[in-house]
């Protein structure tokens, strides 16, 4: 590739007053004025960008990229051939305009990065994230620098070959800490060891490329060193020292000065946003970059309400406005025509190979060496090629002090696109988190050891389902022996452009004085204070509080991530519907009932759906005096025992009085067992025999184990089809608070025949749709419960290995093993096979 630098300079002459038109009427064209053809401009960025997003989110691409494909579509490379659309659209005379806004909105944007930037994370980085960042950029630094000697010819006038070779060299080796944070939480990744990692080492990276982002500038300001070279790195010392020193203080008294709970006034917003103005200027003026002065006035804004207030305030419009139209004026100048022939594009798809290989060899050496796997490595390097804000920036410097000509700047523009764009597929190809996922045994109720940690996810929506959560895990007997472990997940929609991200809430830390800033923190403020006053208040009760922060469409992983990692039991998520004033049930946000579906799908452990009726008590009672009713309606098959098992838990709870249902087939479905000759009816037959075996085996030890026990009741209804079924529920006494039933999933039952016909949420089942809709008149609560039955679970029931060769133990096997244990059974009654908490 030859660049030649001798190129020529346009005189644009520009009128002062043609900024607005008189009209349409008066004959004017709007274009030619810079109002309507600046407006008309941004719409076509905009729509261009919008639709590459669109476009490219299937693989889950980066917005950035969307956004410079998007200038590059308007530019000279495709729409921009056309010279009349050029002319018209984005003359030379509105170049000026266009860019001006452009760098305010990337001004402003890069304040709000240092503003989400902890900069006390800096100090807390470790070792193995400083090695990471650093070895990370020395090799495809190295082959930038050799490319740019080697490959690149310079013309005669070599004066500012150095420059090249830094700027070349800075787009090749940085990373951008921005878009990899939002790459992470895409993938799922940003709370993973290796997202903390590659999040960390990014920090250093984006620390070491402003560096060199400001020798780059004053080397191209500054052809030769000079005193002036020296006085600009002393007065960018001097600016950074003033903001840690002088202004960091004010902005502390401003918050200081603002009561709690209360907006900042419009002067001290006025004030702060202005102050990224004088920034810009003060340090454009010294002889580095603007958007550095507004990047480390930023970082002067202290994590906190100051930071959300001015986050809110600016996010969305320069995001989603300003900012996609610094990338595309980025896209507009790239002209790929330049870039002919097979010798500029194998240059190209080489240059990329070497420095991704060379980034992906220094991290992998560095990650062997604090012993982190061969495939983490190359994950962790693959994220370290991410490009941004950063990147661009040189360019646009590069090609506007005439360092990179037209063809080189459009070979860079390529360079950044394809190191960015194929780091998603690669991570996808190379790392499946599945490979890495938690063993554990005991991912069911009924599985649970009778004298272990009894853990549960609590997942809440809003603080209405707060106090029925609560009073049912009261309910759930937490005992010295069988302590509960609450993991409580405030479920939170991912709004505006913040990163998704899970938030582990440190209880020691908080401040008790601390108040929130805005309507989701008082939220999950609430739902964490509820669940540690009542973990204050039990025995044998741990609460550990979370937030995840996702869109609703991935909201489950989120679920079924922290199941997997806290190795819990059970999952509690309440039902996307609540009751109204006069009992209706009435849907909250039908994207609750997304996740639950979700939930119930992939789900590692067992699910429960809470339809919540109201289940409180008075607190002012005591323990021994709060009472609840519960009823258990059993069908037969593993959700159904599951539910049992979760009920004869509560029933060992003082204040619990427990009614089983039991649904047997009449005399008339005996003999309706089809033709037991087809192969097909024979399998389905075998399995419900099993199950049938599994169902009475259970039921036999829980009425011997509980014959004595006055608290509960056992009844059989029998029952030949789904009209009898729902008679007979309709019959039971209205004092139940809770209703406790199996989803059924998967099980075919003629006893139930019929009902599926006026399901209106079937992820409930046949029976926990019939107690949820509002047509059934029922003031009581409803559990519907679904077992985990995946690998390791249950087997066959009847102590046959399962498919990890170890023998898993129904409820009865174990009482059998534990009956030399004598145990106290509720209210002194004893029991006969011990007692077993199932």
């Amino acid at each position: 590739m030859t660049f030649n630098r001798n190129e020529t300079t346009e005189i644009i002459c520009y009128s002062a007053t043609m900024i607005t038109t008189d009209g349409i009427w008066q004959n004017d064209n709007p274009l030619h004025y810079s109002l309507p053809l600046f407006i008309l401009q941004l719409m076509l960025v905009v729509i261009t960008t919008r639709l590459f997003v669109f476009i490219l989110k299937p693989i889950r691409q980066p917005r950035v990229i969307s956004e410079m494909l998007g200038g590059i579509l308007l530019g000279p490379s495709v729409l921009g051939k056309n010279k009349t659309f050029s002319d018209a659209v984005f003359p030379q005379r509105s170049v000026i305009l266009i860019e001006t806004m452009s760098n305010v909105g990337i001004l402003y944007f890069m304040f709000l990065v240092g503003v989400g930037m902890d900069a006390s994370a800096i100090r807390r980085i470790g070792r193995k994230a400083v090695a990471i960042g650093v070895v990370g950029m020395i090799l495809p630094f190295a082959f930038g620098t050799f490319f740019a000697f080697f490959f690149i010819k310079l013309s005669e006038e070599d004066s500012r070959s150095s420059a090249y070779v830094l700027f070349l060299g800075v787009v090749l080796s940085v990373a951008a800490f921005p878009v990899l944070a939002r790459i992470l939480a895409e993938l799922k990744l940003i709370n993973t060891e290796i997202g903390r990692v590659a999040l960390s080492s990014a920090i250093v990276n984006d620390v070491l490329s402003w560096v060199l982002l400001a020798i780059s500038i004053t080397m191209v300001e500054n052809q030769k060193p000079s005193f002036s070279l020296l006085l600009i790195f002393l007065s960018s010392a001097a600016f950074v020292a003033f903001n840690v020193f002088v202004v960091r203080p004010v902005i502390l008294w401003i918050i200081r000065k603002t009561p709690e709970g209360e907006a900042f006034s419009d002067f001290y917003i006025c004030m702060i946003l202005s102050g990224v103005m004088i920034s810009g200027l003060v340090t454009d003026a010294i002889g580095t970059h603007a958007v550095f002065g507004a990047f480390v006035f930023g970082l002067t804004i202290p994590n906190g309400p100051l930071g959300l207030t001015l986050v809110e305030r600016l996010e969305d419009f320069m995001s989603l406005l300003l900012l996609p139209l610094f990338f595309a004026t980025s896209g507009l100048k790239t002209d790929l025509g330049l870039l002919k022939g097979f010798y500029t594009w194998a240059i190209l798809i080489i240059l990329v190979a070497l420095s991704f290989i060379g980034k992906i060899v220094g991290t992998i050496a560095v990650a062997v060496y604090y012993q982190m796997s061969v495939r983490e490595g190359a994950v962790v390097g693959l994220l370290m090629n991410t490009k941004g804000i950063i990147e661009v920036i040189v360019l646009n410097i590069g090609k506007d002090q005439q360092v990179l000509t037209e063809e080189s700047f459009a070979s860079m523009v390529i360079i950044t696109i394809l190191m960015t764009g194929v780091i998603v597929p690669g991570i996808s190809a190379i790392y499946k988190p599945s490979r890495g996922v938690i063993s554990y045994k005991r991912r069911t109720i009924q599985m649970s050891h009778r004298e272990s940690e009894f853990r549960v996810l609590v997942c809440i929506h809003t603080p209405r389902n707060v106090p029925t959560m609560i009073n049912l895990l009261d309910a759930s007997n937490p005992t010295k022996k069988s302590p509960i472990c609450i993991y409580v997940l405030h479920l939170t929609e991912l709004t505006g452009h913040a990163s998704a991200l899970l938030i582990v809430h440190n209880q020691n830390a908080k401040k008790p004085d601390q108040t929130a800033y805005n309507r989701t923190q008082a939220q999950s403020d609430h739902i964490i204070n509820a669940f540690e006053n009542y973990e204050q208040h039990a025995s044998h009760v741990s609460v550990q509080p979370l937030t995840a922060i996702s869109s609703y469409s991935t909201m489950h992983e989120d679920v079924c991530n922290v199941a997997q990692e806290k190795r819990v039991a059970f999952i509690i998520i309440p039902f996307h519907k609540q009751q109204t004033v006069d009992g209706e049930m009435e849907a909250m946000n039908t994207s609750f009932r997304t996740v639950n579906r979700n939930v119930l799908a992939q789900a590692p452990c067992s699910v429960g759906i809470l339809v919540d009726r109201g289940l409180t008590v008075s607190n002012h009672l005591a323990p021994d005096q709060r009472s609840h009713h519960v009823a258990v309606l059993f069908f037969g098959g593993p959700d159904d025992r599951e539910a049992l098992s979760y009920a004869l838990r509560m029933s060992e709870h003082p204040g619990i009085t427990l009614t089983v249902m039991r649904f047997v087939p009449g005399e008339e479905m005996m003999h309706h067992n089809g033709h037991p000759d087809e192969p097909r009816i024979l399998a389905v037959q075998t399995d419900m025999d099993t199950q049938k075996q599994l169902d009475e085996k259970l039921i036999q030890w829980f009425r011997t184990s509980h014959v004595a026990n006055d608290s509960i009741v056992y009844v059989e209804k029998m029952v030949n089809n789904g009209e009898q079924t729902v008679a007979a529920i309709r019959t039971m006494d209205d004092i139940h608070d809770l209703f406790i039933i199996g989803r059924d999933h998967g099980m075919i039952s003629p006893l139930t025949a019929g009902l599926t016909d006026w399901s209106e949420c079937p992820e409930l089942g046949v029976i926990g749709d019939l107690l949820a809709s509002s047509d059934f008149a029922a003031t009581a609560s409803v559990l519907i419960v679904q077992q985990y039955v995946g690998e390791g679970i249950e087997g066959d029931g009847l102590g046959t290995p399962g498919p990890d060769n170890t023998v898993m133990m129904t409820n009865e096997e174990y009482v059998n093993q534990t009956n030399n244990h004598h145990s106290t059974a509720p209210r002194g009654h004893s029991l006969l096979n011990g007692e077993e908490r199932l």
